[in-house]
This record gives C-alpha cells, structure tokens and sequence, in this order.
C-alpha cells in the first residue's frame, strides 16, 4: 500500500487548522497562492489565530518528506507526490447573490496539473448539491486527463470550522464525508477517523454530504431571521427582545436563537447555493430567500433606529460623531469576511453623519482593502454623539463608555452585552 501523503489546498480559516491535525499523523503539504500568507505560516505564525503559534510551530518541518509534518509552500512542484488533495478555498456569493465557483475551479486545475492513478479529491468548501461532480470533477478530467472513477476518485467532507471558537476545534467536531463510491467513501472516513476525536459520518454519496452542509446554515439562518423578526416587533411595543427570549427560553424545546447581523463565510452566504439549485430544478424557495431578505435588511434597520434615537435627543444628525465598536463579523476574531457591519456603517454614512470604527481585532489593511473603510486597533479619546455596539468582542464588555460619551450620548446595543443602565437601547 502507497503511503499516504496529503495536500491542503487553501490555507485559510478551514484549511490550515485541518492540514496542522493531519500532519501530526501524515506527511502533510500546505498550498496556497497567497505568499504572504505562506511566509507567515513558514514563520510559525496564524494570523487568523484559529492556529496558536506553538501549536502551528510543533508540526512545521522545512522541507517536504515522508515523515509526519506540515509543509507550507506556494509551488505546485512540492504537491506532485501527494495521494490525497483536500480543496478548502472559500465559496462566495458576487453582489447579486449568485455563487461564485471561480476559487474552486482555480484549485481544481491546480490539482488537475499533477493528479495521477488512483488519487482521491476531497473537496470541503461549501458549495450546491451536485457541485462537486458536475463543477469541478469535469474540470480534474479536462486537466489531467483521467478518467473519474477509473483513474481517480472524488470526496466530499463538508468544513464545520466556526472561527474564534477555541472550543469546537476540528477534531472535536464530528465530521461528515462521502465518496464517489462505495469504497472511496470508506477510504475517505477511515481518512478522517484517524484524526477527528468526535468521530465521523459516512453519508451515503456525496450529493448528500453537499445538502446536509448548505441546510445546517440556512436552518440557521431562518430561525436568526424570525428573531430579528421579533426585535423589529418588540422594538416597536417597546419590549426587550432580549428579557422574551429568556422567558420563552424556560421551555424545554425552545431554540435559543438571538437577533443580530448575519454575516460570516458560511450563515450569510450557504443559503444561495440552495437557492440557486433550487431554482434550476423550477422551484422558488421562499421561506429560505424570506429569511435572507430580512437578515440582509438589519444593517439598515439598526442604523435608522439609531438615527431616530438621535433625533429624540435632539442630537443634530448632519456631522454627527458615531463611534462603531466592532467590523468583524462575530465576537473574539478577526475574520472580516462578509460582515454586516460595513451595511449599519453604510447606512449611517447616508444619513450625513462622521463614522469612526473601532476593532481591537481586525486588521486594518485588510479592511480597507475589503471595503475601503479606515479602522482602528487604538482606542478612540474623543466623545461621541452616538455608539453603536456591532460586535460583542470581550474588550467592548469592560470599556469605560464615560470617557467615550457626551450628556445625552445614544449608546445602541446590537449585542445586548452592556448593562440596562448604560445603553440606551437593545436590538
């Protein structure tokens, strides 16, 4: 039997905790474009922080082997002799809402150009059921030259990665796989048995895997969407949504769902993909777009209530001093990807007030770079007429809000994370 040698291709959020996991057992290559991003790794340093530093450094080894290690590179020559190529590049959506597939097919012909007899292609990035073999295994075919269940085979194990959750590691997640057969199917769970202490499901083929992913966020995303629903009602009777929920919460099979900005790689963008392919069969889904249009309307809603709030207090709106604690897209990290917070910022932009953002997280240059706005890791000392909590970093918890606010200061809790007395009001 061949030794297995395993190629990670994209070594972001999902890629690099999984590829550091498989090489403490497997020679391991790590491919990304991104040289900058390769060197930090090569340094034994994880920007996105899912990886600490000693952790990434513990598996590191300088040249690609056949002993157990991770090697990071940017050259498709150090792939060539790998078995298994593990594809985990990202799968958005463009402004109007359609999937884009171009990263996957970009790393489909990557592996395409060094695929060989009896290789096996586990993609993990989320994507429509039916992707996997009608998008990108054409794509292995036309580069290679082989022949798909004949000369190489196919995977799907859908990422489960929530960033900044030191909790719900990858091997502490139990892990969907599939194959495009019988066989590969047990090949690819033995795969990621070997490493995932939660253990493993094999689903019966790799259409299934494809749809258990994109529900598991657009479930999520329907029920977030009926809470933020309810903050829009309650908001209205002037009712602590927050005070309900912990009432209704006593019952033993209620979900505890809470309002919020949905944003993120996965929530904000996997319920499209079923969209689409739903819509290609002929059929209009309803309640999963219903549940996006509202999610997608927060950004505004929280502005225009702050701006009535302003107005209440007699605030002059044009010019005003807004301080926006928070650009990730959820609490404790640094991920900037699809967040919300850029439409509440947007939105009070065109209302004429002066907007200063605030991430003790988030990387500044990629945040302009991402949406041509300016952010700081420096703590403001001016007084604002208005803040907007948008994140619940633990740093925004403990902040002397006295020193940031004027007499009458609108402070707006999107997060519900600050004390009754201090905010003004609650989503």
């Amino acid at each position: 039997m061949k030794q297995t040698k395993i190629a990670v291709i994209g070594l972001g959020y999902v890629g690099l905790p999984l590829a550091r996991l498989f090489a403490t057992k497997y020679p391991t290559i790590g491919f990304d474009i991104n040289t900058e991003r390769v060197a930090e790794l090569i340094s034994g340093k994880d920007t996105t922080l899912e990886v600490a530093d000693d952790v990434l450094q513990s598996v590191l080894v300088d040249k690609p082997s056949n002993s157990n290690g991770l090697f990071c590179s940017t050259s498709i020559e150090d792939i060539k002799d790998c078995n298994y190529y593990i594809i985990t590049v990202p799968t958005p959506v463009d402004k109007n809402n359609r999937p884009v597939l171009t990263p996957l097919v970009k790393a489909s012909e990557t592996v395409g150009a060094v695929l060989k007899q009896d290789d096996i292609v586990v993609y993990e990035s989320t994507v429509y059921p039916g992707a996997t073999e009608e998008e990108c295994v054409p794509v292995l075919e036309k580069v290679s030259g082989l022949v798909f269940n004949k000369d190489f085979y196919a995977g799907y194990s859908p990422e489960r990665i929530n960033p900044g959750d030191k909790e719900h590691t990858v091997e502490k997640i139990l892990k969907v796989t599939s194959g495009s057969t019988t066989e590969i199917g047990k090949k690819v769970d033995d795969l990621y048995k070997s490493v995932i202490t939660a253990g493993t499901h094999l689903a019966p083929t790799i259409k299934v895997a494809e749809a258990a992913k994109v529900i598991e966020n657009s479930q999520r995303d329907i029920n977030i969407a009926f809470v933020n629903e309810l903050a829009k009602i309650f908001g209205l009777m002037d009712i602590n949504t927050h005070d309900v929920l912990a009432a209704a919460g006593t019952k033993w099979n209620f979900l505890p769902f809470k309002p919020g900005l949905v944003g993120g790689h996965c929530i904000g963008v996997d319920p499209y993909y079923l969209a689409q392919k739903a819509q290609e069969y002929g059929y209009h889904p309803e309640i999963i777009l219903a549940g996006r249009r509202l999610n997608d309307s927060m950004g505004d809603y929280v502005a225009s209530e702050v701006i009535k709030m302003m107005i209440k207090k007699d605030i002059h709106i044009r010019n005003a001093k807004v301080l926006v604690l928070g650009i990730t897209f959820k609490e404790n990290c640094p991920d900037v990807r699809n967040t919300k917070v850029v439409d509440v910022i947007s939105s009070l932009k065109s209302y004429g007030v002066n907007v200063t953002i605030y991430d003790p997280w988030a990387n500044e240059k990629e945040v302009h770079e991402e949406y041509n706005l300016t952010s700081t890791k420096l703590m403001p000392t001016e007084k604002f007429d208005s803040i907007v909590v948008t994140v619940g970093h633990n740093e925004f918890k403990s902040l002397d809000y006295m020193k940031l606010k004027k007499e009458n200061t609108v402070i707006y809790d999107v997060k519900n994370i600050l004390d009754d007395s201090l905010r003004t009001k609650t989503l």
